[in-house]
């Protein structure tokens, strides 16, 4: 019995003796899959002149998400437009697909390629977008504030941690819209981000309109003075 308690002690040595930590190193480029439709508005003038324009970028709500790519321009910059305003910028409006949310990534991505294959001014380029595009507003330009001149994020909120946000976004241009009697998405969600932004030591705009409840992006992309703003921010 001694002997055999003896053996298994050993034993028992003998394999606690192969426990080892080890150092490792991965390093591989992952890519991640994307696919967006989207539709490219472009100024009359876009063709006739070699300036290079500014880009706004707008995503759209979750009602418009899935079916035709038209739905894009329901509302927003595009519907200003069809509706018989001029603007002197080119605006890419992409489709998120159904069931889906804007991810920064695949933005970005799409964001980059449109600059590198259109004559845009890489200092101009200004995201703006409504419910859940106001979300992905403040996702997307919280991951890469690099890529915008300014932002636009109207009857949205975030998912991230808010002061790592307003960290990121202290330096950026941004004005803020939501409608005081939201019931989709609660005003505070704007309220929030905005006094963070603030303690962050960023000047941000913000509008609440008092008698708005979740559309308030219908005065917001009806307004000639949003779009004024927004095409003088210029990114240093």
């Amino acid at each position: 019995m001694k002997k055999n308690l003896t053996l298994l002690l050993l034993f028992v040595i003998s394999v606690a003796g192969y426990a080892q930590i080890t150092e490792h190193s991965f390093e591989e480029e992952v890519k991640i899959p994307v696919k967006l439709d989207y539709q490219l508005y472009t100024p009359s003038t876009y063709k006739s002149t070699g300036e290079k324009f500014p880009l706004i970028v707008f995503l759209h709500g979750a009602g418009e998400r899935g079916g035709e790519l038209s739905r894009v321009g329901i509302h927003g910059p595009l519907k200003y437009i069809r509706e018989g305003n001029e603007l002197n910028a080119v605006i890419l409006a992409p489709h998120c697909p159904e069931g889906v949310y804007w991810q920064p990534e695949q933005v970005a991505g799409l964001v980059k390629k449109v600059i590198q294959e259109n004559n845009i001014d890489e200092t101009r380029v200004y995201l703006t977008g409504l419910s859940m595009g106001g979300y992905g507003v403040w996702a997307t330009g919280g991951e890469h504030p690099e890529l915008f001149a300014a932002m636009a994020p109207i009857c949205g909120a975030i998912y991230r941690p808010i002061y790592r946000n307003a960290f990121h976004l202290k330096e950026m241009p941004i004005w803020v819209f939501h409608g005081a009697l939201d019931d989709v998405v609660l005003p505070e969600n704007s309220n929030n981000m905005v006094k963070a932004l603030k303690a962050a030591g960023n000047d941000v705009k913000y509008t609440i309109y008092p008698f708005a409840n979740h559309n308030s992006w219908e005065e917001t992309y009806n307004n000639p003075e949003f779009y004024t703003w927004l095409l003088n921010q210029k990114r240093i």
